[in-house]
């Protein structure tokens, strides 16, 4: 019997240390920060939505996607943030801010209505090119006709902009 306890200490011993160093540096946030990595920074994501048919300027849009970004990063991980000489550098644009009629009215007015937010995000790892990718993000929000986007606009950014930036956390820390 004091065999098979010494065994079986020696196994689960074993099983753990295997698990937990084929699994990479992990949190328990999610993320999985590649091997090195101590500092990212978010470059300023222009707005460039009004050079697109269809898309309307919105003031602060690209400052407060920027925080929204910075803060979910640090909040998630334990990297630093740091303004330039980051180890891991998120850029882009965001190339769209529209909204767009999804549901008529018998009066042929606008019953429900989409706001839509896409970004261009470049994610640079100075420590390791293979994980560099450039990818769109996008996500809508979807409203009443009768509202206009002054409206809905906190909340609405607030759903853009969680979605969007954790869906660009997912793919580029978390490798979801």
């Amino acid at each position: 019997m004091e065999i098979y306890q010494s065994f079986k200490k020696q196994f689960l011993l074993l099983y753990f240390s295997l698990t937990t160093i084929s699994c990479g540096i992990y949190s328990f946030t999610g993320s999985s920060i590649p091997i090195g990595v101590e500092t990212f920074q978010v470059n300023y994501f222009e707005n460039i939505a009004g050079n697109r048919p269809g898309s309307t300027v919105e003031p602060g849009l690209d400052t407060d996607f920027t925080i929204a970004l910075q803060d979910l990063i640090v909040n998630q991980t334990s990297l630093n943030l740091v303004n330039q000489g980051g180890d891991i550098i998120y850029s882009g644009e965001i190339t769209e801010f529209s909204v767009t009629p999804m549901a008529a009215t018998a009066e042929i007015k606008a019953a429900q209505n989409r706001l839509t937010m896409s970004v261009n995000l470049i994610y640079e790892n100075t420590l390791n090119e293979d994980d560099n990718i450039e990818k769109g993000f996008s996500f809508y929000y979807d409203f009443p006709g009768n509202l206009q986007v002054y409206d809905i606009k906190d909340s609405a950014l607030k759903e853009l902009f969680d979605r969007i930036t954790q869906d660009i956390f997912n793919e580029t820390l978390a490798k979801w």
